[in-house]
This record gives structure tokens, C-alpha cells and sequence, in this order.
């Protein structure tokens, strides 16, 4: 028994002009190949070493051709999407029973606006008959095609992510069932028209909670999986939209369980509509808080605006710069992306004052924004590789690249300046460059939700702020072209 596992993950941002190339697949390097894929993720909280795992408990054949992992950034290159599919459709090619793939469900390359959906059509192509189980990130906007030519779809459950080996087992143990004897299940989707807010997704909020636990209801009662997909709304393409997957070995059971997952998003949609804030109000509350609020920890500031897990380039200074401003005490800033800036404090060595332009390299044409560089004297406290091992629950053990890293002290904050995007989601990110939270009294972030899987523990309270950014949650703002429309909350829809 052979079974082929590979792994190819992009969330694509239309909007970003954050570049793809090869290396952005493999943290900076390129991505492993054959035996380095399983010493890369065995062991790891990720989908593709569930795969690994199952199957080596089933004494199977292993092959994996190739495993890229993007950071969010702009449509793929065709060169790049052509090189990964080709390295995963010629193992196909050499033989297999089955494939399991770790994918996105959200890549937009320059040439196909649903890139899972042309993998998988290729992969049919070389072996018609082979059997195909993916798992999918909750962002996934999913498509006929998807559905078409897997058998077998399964998502996250949990944003923050924590659930990825999890899904990686819903997605593979019908697959490897069938190797068995069994037979291969139904799968019903379909979906709605609604763009739901990221900043609304999390599965500690409502909606989403109680949708997310109807899906893991479903599968108590026997359903194999069921998968509510929020979708990624920075996609301007025609099938980004909030959309329900089931998989079942009764076709009509699978049917009834994703018309009700999808008749109870549409009921709620209104709860996933973000309200928008003004920064200086947002501002005056953080100091407000840090006063009043009970406990101990930093309050937490969320520059949304700016998360380079949604493609955004992270080197916006709208809210560090009315930070810095503040003279805020006791606090820290992750991150500012400035390569350029990093190279710069390491010439300089630690305990060096300096003079940096610091961010605002990467204009943002598509949101008609200017990189805005903010001018900062400090001093340099820290000078770091950027490797990192994540403590977990999210992506667990997984090594992170930051790239060359520097620690920058501009009058009462410190901020971190990386070579690679990476957004704080764990522990280890501070504890690589020697900030505890614990000792501080306010911490920026830009992120959105995934920060509350390994740091929402420290925070005393948490204030959203709106500055700038590709990741805009102003979602009237962006100039969708190609978005099926009308779509709620953009357009009036009828009940």
C-alpha cells in the first residue's frame, strides 16, 4: 500500500503586494523535499503529520513529494504553483492509493482564482481513480471543483487554529477505511452569500461557536465530518463566501446536515458584521484600562488592520507610531517587517543609538495607500536569528523563521523588527527576543485572532485598534471586481 502526502498552503490576499516566490514556501528557504518533509512536521500539531502518522500505523508506503507553507501574501506566482503541483503530481504519477493533502482552500494564483481546485484537477488527470482526502483551513472558500475531484473535505474547527492534526485525521481515516474494504462516503456542500468579518470568526465568539459545536454535535451522532467554512473575505474572486461541507456514508443524512449548518449561519449573519472604531477613542480607552482593569498583564492592542496572517504587509505604522507618541509605559510593539531596518541596527551592534526610517516600504496600490516610513532614534537592546519552536496549542512544535531579528527601544516601547513575516500567535515569538509579557503594561500586536491561542492568557484586556492596511475591516473599502454579488453585509439581501 502506497500512500502519497503533500502539503501546499496559501491564503491569498488580492490586495497585497506582499510578493510569493518559492522561498516565502519554505520560511525563507525552499520547501522540504522527500525525507525532509516527515523530519520537518513528525511530531508536530499540523494536518500533513496526522497524515504521516496514520499511515505509518498502517504500515503503508510513504511519499512525500514536497511540503510549502506560505505566510498570506499576494497571488502565487504561476512558476511557483506549477513547480509545487508538478513535484506532487509526479508522485501521483509514479503510483499510489491513495493521496492526502494539507492545503489552504484559499490560494489565488496569477492565473487560477481557486488554486486547490486546479491541484486537484491536475491530480485527477494523472490517476482518475485514486482516492483523495484534503484537509482544509477554516478560511477556505470553497468551490465545485474542490468537491469534484476529492473525496473526502474536512476543515478546521477552531480559530484560532488549534485543531489542524485533528482535522488532518477527520480528513484521512475515510481514506484509509477504503483502503480496507470500506466504502468511500458522500460528501453534500453548498453555500451562502455572506462575507463574514474575520475579527468575528473566532470560536471563542458567537457566531461561530455555537456553529462550530452543531459541527462536532453532528459527527457525536455519526456523521464522519462536518465542517463549517467562514471563508476569507480578501480574496476578490467569485466564490469567496461562507460555505458548509458534510461527509457521510448516507448521502441524504450528509444533504440535511449541511442544509441546517448553512440555514444557521444565514440566521446569525449579522452577528459576524465587525463595527468599526475610531483610533483615538480606542487610544484614550487602552490608557483608560490600564488604570481600572482588574489583574495583572499587559492590555493588549490589536492593529487588525495590518496582520500578515491575512496578507498584510506588516510594516504599517499607524498605530506604533500613536504608540510611541503616547509615551505609554512598560511596552512592546510585534512587529514591524524591515529587513532593511534590521541589517541596519545589526551593523550597529547592541546598546547602539540609532536613527532608522522604520516600515512603510511597501506601498499599497490597491487600497490607494503610500508607504508611510516612521523616522525613530533608539537604541538597540537585541540582535537575534529569529528561529523560534512554537510551544503550541497552535501549529505545536512547528520551527518558526523570523529572519534576522532586532529588539528596538524608541522612548518607552519595544519594538520587534523581523526579516520574515510571522504573526505572534505563541509564546516563543517574545520569549526569542527576550520580552515577558508579564512585565509589561501594554503589548501591540498586529494580529487579529490567532494571538489568543498561546498569548490571550496574558492579556489583562484587549482593545481592537483600526490604523492601516491591506487587511482593512472596512470591507466597503476594498475595490472588489470579481466578487459574486450581492453579498451580505455588502449589498441588501432579502431574508
Amino acid at each position: 500500500m502506497k500512500i502519497v502526502i503533500a502539503q501546499f498552503k496559501h491564503e491569498t490576499n488580492t490586495f497585497s503586494p506582499v510578493p510569493t516566490p518559492l522561498e516565502r514556501f519554505g520560511g525563507g528557504h525552499p520547501p522540504p523535499e522527500g525525507e525532509a518533509v516527515i523530519a520537518a512536521y513528525r511530531g508536530t500539531g499540523s494536518a500533513i503529520a496526522a497524515f504521516i502518522d496514520l499511515a505509518t500505523q498502517l504500515g503503508a508506503q510513504i511519499d512525500t513529494p514536497i511540503a510549502a507553507s506560505a505566510a498570506p501574501s499576494a497571488p502565487c506566482e504561476d512558476a511557483v504553483f506549477d513547480h509545487v503541483c508538478e513535484r506532487i503530481c509526479a508522485a501521483v504519477a509514479r503510483g499510489c492509493d491513495a493521496v492526502l493533502l494539507d492545503l489552504h482552500g484559499a490560494m489565488v494564483t496569477a492565473s487560477h482564482d481557486d488554486g486547490e481546485g486546479e491541484l486537484l484537477r491536475r491530480i485527477r488527470a494523472v490517476a482518475p481513480g485514486v482516492m483523495i482526502g484534503v484537509a482544509l483551513d477554516m478560511h477556505t472558500n470553497l468551490s465545485a471543483e474542490m468537491v469534484a475531484h476529492a473525496n473526502v473535505l474536512s476543515g478546521y474547527q477552531t480559530y484560532p487554529h488549534i485543531d489542524m492534526y485533528e482535522t488532518g485525521v477527520r480528513a484521512a481515516k475515510p481514506i484509509l477505511a477504503s483502503l480496507q474494504g470500506c466504502p468511500l462516503p458522500a460528501m453534500a456542500w453548498g453555500g451562502k452569500p455572506m462575507l463574514t468579518h474575520v475579527m468575528r470568526q473566532g470560536t471563542d465568539d458567537e457566531p461561530n461557536r455555537s456553529l462550530q459545536a452543531r459541527c462536532r454535535e453532528l459527527e457525536a451522532e455519526g456523521v464522519l465530518s462536518a465542517t463549517v467554512f467562514t471563508g476569507f473575505p480578501h480574496a476578490d474572486i467569485a466564490i469567496a463566501q461562507l460555505s458548509a461541507v458534510v461527509v457521510d456514508h448516507d448521502a441524504d443524512r450528509a444533504r440535511r446536515a449541511c442544509d441546517e449548518l448553512l440555514a444557521m449561519a444565514w440566521e446569525r449573519r449579522e452577528g459576524f458584521v465587525y463595527r468599526l472604531e475610531d483610533l483615538d477613542v480606542s487610544l484614550a480607552r487602552a490608557r483608560s484600562l490600564a488604570d481600572t482593569a482588574p489583574g495583572s498583564g499587559p492590555i493588549v492592542l490589536l492593529d487588525h488592520y495590518d496582520n500578515c496572517a491575512s496578507g498584510g504587509t506588516m510594516d504599517t505604522t499607524t498605530v506604533l507610531g500613536r504608540l510611541i507618541a503616547a509615551g505609554l509605559p512598560d511596552a512592546a510593539a510585534f512587529a514591524i517587517y524591515d529587513p532593511q531596518a534590521v541589517q541596519a541596527m545589526a551593523r550597529a551592534g547592541v546598546g547602539a543609538q540609532v536613527t532608522v526610517s522604520l516600515g512603510g516600504k511597501l506601498p499599497m496600490p490597491s487600497v490607494g495607500l503610500a508607504g508611510q516610513p516612521l523616522t525613530v532614534t533608539g537604541e538597540v537592546r537585541r540582535l537575534s536569528d529569529g528561529e523560534f519552536r512554537n510551544h503550541g496549542p497552535m501549529a505545536r512544535g512547528q520551527l518558526v523563521n523570523m529572519g534576522p531579528t532586532a529588539v528596538l527601544r524608541v522612548g518607552t516601547v519595544d519594538v520587534v523588527v523581523i526579516s520574515e513575516h510571522v504573526e505572534p500567535h505563541d509564546i516563543g515569538c517574545l520569549e526569542a527576543v527576550g520580552i515577558d509579557p508579564a512585565a509589561l503594561r501594554f503589548l501591540m500586536l498586529k494580529s487579529r485572532v490567532h494571538w489568543r491561542a498561546g498569548l490571550r492568557r496574558h492579556a489583562r484586556a484587549i482593545v481592537e485598534c483600526a490604523g492601516t492596511g491591506v487587511c482593512t475591516s472596512d470591507y466597503a473599502s476594498l475595490p472588489y471586481r470579481k466578487l459574486s454579488r450581492p453579498i451580505y453585509p455588502l449589498d441588501p439581501i432579502a431574508a
